[in-house]
């Protein structure tokens, strides 16, 4: 598995997402992903929606992944901080 083919199932399955992930050994992988769909919604019911997009390659090909979750102006707060 690979850092680019996360990307694009993230962003394929939650529609105007985006998507940065990092990870180096290949089964082991770090993500902000920032979305709409996120509004609203406690960071679990965010992180089973990223789940939801990678389906079962979540506790197979990708054994672990640590997840940032935020809405579009959650990130932009961030930025100014």
């Amino acid at each position: 598995m690979n850092t680019e083919t996360i990307k694009t199932l993230i962003e394929q399955g939650l529609p105007g997402a985006q998507a940065a992930v990092q990870g180096a050994d290949g089964v082991h992988f770090e993500a902000v992903v920032v979305a709409e769909a996120f509004a609203g919604k406690l960071p679990l019911a965010r992180h089973r929606l990223v789940y939801a997009a990678l389906g079962e390659l979540m506790g197979g090909e990708i054994h672990a992944l640590s997840l940032k979750t935020l809405t579009p102006a959650e990130a932009a707060s961030q930025k100014k901080n």
